[in-house]
């Protein structure tokens, strides 16, 4: 049986301290309690970077430019019910400040504390990688 494939794509929002911004998933969605990277699905005939622009608006009601998006690393995950592909960006530059606008926590946070948030199976080796660098 083939699992469906879902395209995501995933920001790392760091500040000038090199902290990194964290959404907790709220309740009623699956995953409830993890922490990830900002960001969602790529829609049909969108490029990876301009649905990570429009999800960053969209969740956080911050404006960025695909121009400035970092290409960092990716995951690929298979989960029970579909295959996760998620390119990570590095974002640095922003307009506007975050707010959590789906009801989900955020907080910034030091690369090397990522490993004390639970987080789902495909980001936890994104949040290696970004401790490993920063």
């Amino acid at each position: 049986m083939t699992k469906p494939l879902v395209f995501v794509v995933a920001a790392a929002l760091m500040d000038a301290q090199d902290r990194v911004l964290l959404a907790r998933r709220p309740e009623g969605k699956s995953m409830a309690g993890l922490w990830e990277f900002p960001g969602g699905k790529v829609e049909s005939g969108e490029t990876p970077e301009a649905a990570l622009c429009r999800e960053l608006k969209e969740e956080l009601q911050v404006e960025a430019a695909p121009g400035d998006l970092q290409s960092f690393n990716f995951a690929s995950f298979d989960y029970p019910k579909f295959h996760l592909f998620m390119p990570l960006y590095i974002l640095r530059v922003w307009k506007g400040e975050p707010v959590p606008l789906e009801g989900q926590a955020i907080e910034w946070v030091k690369p090397t504390d990522l490993k004390t948030y639970p987080a789902p199976p495909a980001d936890i080796p994104l949040f290696e990688a970004l401790s490993e660098r920063f």
